[in-house]
């Protein structure tokens, strides 16, 4: 078994969000077996501004789901989508 590297976008509910603040919340909410890579800021419109979290987890079945539900669960978060999955070498 290897690892993913999968990109997850984290939609605030409104440009009034503090993004920092809500990082840190992120940073805080990864779930055990989940490694943290990096949050980028992504502009989207009118100042919405998302954040693209990069997570390394196990290629099994089910690998983004845990880091999925603790993200979607975070004040403030609009919605989530994974993005990109990609196999790590």
């Amino acid at each position: 078994m290897g690892d993913v590297v999968a990109t997850i976008k984290v939609m605030p509910e409104s440009p009034d969000v503090d993004l920092e603040a809500l990082k840190k919340e992120i940073e805080s909410r990864i779930p055990e077996g989940t490694e943290l890579h990096k949050i980028d800021e992504e502009p989207i419109a009118f100042g919405l501004v998302a954040l693209n979290v990069m997570v390394v987890v196990g290629d099994a079945e089910g690998g983004t789901e845990a880091a999925e539900e603790s993200l979607a669960g975070i004040d403030g978060v609009s919605n989530i989508e994974v993005t990109d999955v990609r196999r790590l070498m």
